[in-house]
């Protein structure tokens, strides 16, 4: 039975369904993916103490005579680091062993909607988004002395829930490409270039005059400059960037769904 079929036969047994009953689908979906992600150490440990640890060396034991304000711009920095990895890792390499298991495949056979397993998996990385964020916030305020009002923590917490979306996008395309074994080591291959040119690791302005003209290629980076731009650390539009983040999300999910489309 090819792809085509399918997706058709997967979508017809919902075709009848009441609103209420296709909306605890996707609720139930979602569900289980975060319950089952969560459960899983190997997936959340690394997700939430590497950028843990990292800001409470460099942002707060070793910032030396900087102040909070090296606090302050790290914690940008190491929250958009953290906030990359459940969407590139949780959706590409999952994605790419649960293709190659055959367990894609067996949902769509499955009477349940269409979308609903990439929906469940894009709650899942929100949510460990979120929860980075949460972690990097309390080190912040209570080990750095970092001060913010309601409002920047809250643009924070926006940018870790939604800022993970063109990462699961990017992420997502990835696994459609790439076999389950390979998967982890070229999503590190991306993850971890984009995270130093996009200026996390080293502010910017050190990174070579063409590496700084290239950096706006990378979601990274837009997402970083709206973190700098919400904690006064940076000027500019947000709009712009927020208009790039979006524009990456669209066009990595386009060619991804095409892919999953035409080759399962």
């Amino acid at each position: 039975m090819n792809t085509v079929s399918i997706s058709v036969n997967a979508a017809a047994p919902t075709a009848g369904m009441s609103f209420g009953r296709v909306v605890g689908a996707y609720l139930a979906e979602a569900r289980a993916e975060c319950i089952r992600y969560m459960r899983a150490p190997g997936f959340m440990l690394p997700i939430t103490l590497f950028p843990s640890m990292f800001y409470l060396l460099f942002g707060i034991v070793m910032r030396g005579s900087e102040g909070a304000d090296a606090a302050r711009y790290l914690l940008v920095s190491y929250g958009v680091f953290g906030v990359m990895s459940p969407g590139l890792f949780g959706f590409g390499v999952s994605l790419a062993i649960e293709r190659d298991g055959g367990l894609l495949t067996y949902k769509r056979a499955l009477p349940m909607p269409p979308g609903a397993y990439l929906l469940g998996k894009m709650l899942m990385a929100m949510a460990a988004a979120t929860v980075v964020i949460v972690l990097l916030l309390v080190m912040g305020v209570t080990l750095g002395h970092v001060t913010l009002s309601l409002a920047q923590v809250g643009m924070m917490l926006l940018m870790g829930a939604l800022g993970v979306l063109p990462f699961c996008a990017l992420g997502m395309l990835v696994g459609t490409l790439i076999k389950g074994q390979g998967a982890p080591g070229m999503l590190n291959l991306i993850y971890l270039p984009m995270s130093f040119l996009s200026g996390l690791w080293v502010p910017i302005t050190m990174l070579p005059h063409v590496l700084q003209q290239m950096a706006p290629i990378y979601p990274s980076y837009h997402l970083d400059q709206l973190g700098l731009i919400a904690l006064g650390l940076a000027e500019g539009s947000i709009w712009k960037h927020i208009g790039m983040l979006i524009a990456f999300a669209i066009v990595f999910f386009v060619i991804a769904a095409r892919r999953l489309r035409r080759y399962g």
